[in-house]
């Protein structure tokens, strides 16, 4: 079973989550919210997927068109439905090429980003963790939630009006990726 540790101090996240769009574009995470708002209505196009993938690691996003449309959307109709848990949409994701964990979290966060977070190294960092396995996910997805949902309601940290995807779950992700780069640690090979 996974420990987290969150490192960064609590009455910062807020902050932490604020200094991300100092560093970071808004047009790209607005475009991939945007595409899997498109998704979760039934366009299932390599298009919207390149967006999201590209939002989140565009060294990958080549791959994307060698995958099949059956397969992608195959894959991203088995993510979104309702009986579908983490894991298995998880899984299904996954099965494109171009696709692994991360890249899978950043797809369900921009489609269900009231319930989904991004699994990557700098969030994991500054909770105290190294990457793992897809079975990882579901157990860092539910502390992010909960930790999340306990922020918000104590009201350290607030959803972003004003950005893609304003809330709680997304501006702790936001705090999170921020305080892990303000440390200059470099992105894994």
């Amino acid at each position: 079973m996974a420990i987290f540790e969150l490192k960064p101090p609590e009455a910062e996240l807020d902050e932490w989550a604020k200094e991300y769009w100092k560093a970071n574009s808004k047009d790209s995470e607005a475009a991939a919210f945007d595409a899997g708002r498109e998704i979760l209505g039934g366009d299932f196009s390599a298009t919207n997927l390149k967006k999201i993938v590209c939002w989140k690691s565009p060294r990958v996003v080549h791959h994307i068109d060698e995958n099949l449309p059956e397969k992608i959307r195959e894959a991203l109709q088995k993510a979104i439905a309702p009986a579908t848990s983490s894991r298995e949409a998880i899984l299904a994701l996954t099965e494109l090429r171009g696709v692994g964990v991360p890249v899978a979290s950043a797809i369900l966060t921009t489609i269900f980003p009231d319930r989904c977070t991004i699994i990557d190294f700098r969030a994991l960092e500054a909770l105290g963790h190294e990457p793992d396995h897809v079975d990882f996910y579901d157990r860092y997805l539910s502390f992010c939630a909960g930790l999340a949902a306990d922020l918000a309601q104590r009201g350290i940290i607030h959803p972003q009006d004003g950005y893609p995807a304003p809330t709680a779950l997304r501006a702790l992700d936001r705090a999170l990726w921020q305080w892990s780069a303000s440390k200059g640690n470099l992105e894994p090979e």
